[in-house]
């Protein structure tokens, strides 16, 4: 108040507790920034702005939730981002009627295209690269106050492999990683099920020295390969999501020493044989390659139906569950772009950053799906070398 003023002021000064900005843990990569989102809906919104600097950053704000009024903001480019994905995202998100989002994994199971489909259609991030990114390539982000997980739409199959850091090294590097990653992600969903039907009914397949090892090693075992294989995915998977819960530091040293003191037990006492707890292990490896978790565990999933296709039809069964996973993967859209795209649809022109990681120079188009409002990124002729007249 002040002295023979019939009006006051009146200053909101409260502050609010929040986490300051720390590294993400779940998407840790050796080359690239640091800097994560945090659960504070202005901390992100700026650290979105000082990465992309132009004022055709659009972010458009509403509040979702009857009782808990939570903020939740759109972000896009402008000029870059199709009119029709912004209108269809502002639709689903505008059709929302809860009494409350605590986190942003309410708003993606609202707003995805099908909820019964293990694959995620929707990609979360904490990296503000990996959205800053997205945005640069005509997709929409979605940021949700009091969660530091972001949502981008739309993604393909191929999203959930690609990794920040795959962008961050050399091409030839990025691309020799991806392979590897193509590879043990088909090793992590096929080779307990290959397995099984092998050592069931595909006995002439296995050479005869292995064959004679195999069946000397599962000379005292009382269980079949199929309930073998199932007892021992169901304790690493159990000892795995123990170590996710565990504290941090004893949580990775007990699912590890868990899984060999277990492992080494059962053989032992010849509930399992040898051969089974090391495909286990190595497909339990192979799993931990693919960068996003809530596409790992649809993989992991699948590994089950899998395993019982190949117990009780053999190959011919992995050879349908396959058909089965790739005919259902083709039906998936998210916000109306194939999920299999650039390869089905075949687009030629993105098959440069799929199959492989073409150097950036060779990168001057944005995806076909996403970015057709500003199709060109760089200007032509950027691919390095000498200028003219040096010696």
């Amino acid at each position: 108040m002040v002295d023979q003023e019939n009006r006051g002021f009146s200053l909101g000064l409260g502050k609010w507790e929040k986490r300051g900005i720390e590294e993400p843990v779940a998407e840790a990569v050796l080359r690239g920034p640091r800097e994560g989102f945090t659960e504070t809906l202005s901390v992100n919104m700026s650290l979105l702005r000082r990465k992309i600097r132009t004022p055709e950053l659009k972010m458009k704000s509403m509040q979702i939730g009857r009782r808990t009024r939570t903020e939740v903001v759109i972000s896009y480019m402008e000029g870059v981002a199709e009119q029709t994905l912004i209108e269809e995202v502002k639709t689903r998100l505008q059709r929302i009627d809860i009494d409350g989002v605590l986190e942003s994994g309410y708003i993606e199971e609202m707003i995805e295209d099908n909820s019964f489909s293990p694959f995620p259609q929707i990609l979360n991030t904490e990296r503000v690269d990996v959205a800053a990114s997205s945005l640069l390539e005509g997709r929409v982000v979605i940021l949700t106050d009091g969660t530091p997980f972001a949502l981008i739409a739309p993604i393909t199959f191929f999203s959930l492999l690609h990794s920040a850091e795959d962008y961050y090294q050399r091409f030839m590097i990025g691309t020799a990683i991806r392979w590897l990653r193509y590879i043990f992600l088909a090793i992590s969903m096929l080779l307990p099920s290959l397995y099984v039907a092998v050592l069931t009914f595909h006995h002439v397949m296995v050479p005869t020295t292995l064959l004679i090892s195999m069946a000397r090693s599962r000379e005292e075992i009382p269980f079949p390969a199929l309930v073998e294989a199932l007892i021992m995915e169901v304790t690493f998977e159990a000892l795995r999501e123990a170590g996710v819960r565990l504290p941090k530091q004893v949580g990775a040293a007990v699912s590890i020493v868990g899984a060999l003191v277990i492992g080494q037990a059962a053989v032992s006492a010849g509930i399992i044989s040898a051969p089974m707890v090391m495909v286990v292990a190595i497909t339990g490896i192979a799993s931990f390659t693919v960068p996003r978790y809530n596409a790992g565990i649809a993989l992991r999933l699948m590994r089950f139906p899998m395993i019982l296709l190949a117990g009780t039809l053999g190959l011919l069964g992995v050879m349908l569950g396959i058909i089965v996973t790739y005919t259902h993967l083709c039906t998936l859209r998210s916000f109306g772009v194939p999920y299999l795209s650039p390869i089905s649809p075949m687009k030629v022109r993105d098959m440069r950053d799929v199959l492989i990681r073409s150097p950036w120079w060779a990168l001057n188009t944005r995806p076909h799906l996403t970015g057709e409002g500003d199709q060109y990124r760089q200007a032509p002729g950027q691919k390095p070398g000498p200028t003219r007249g040096s010696e």
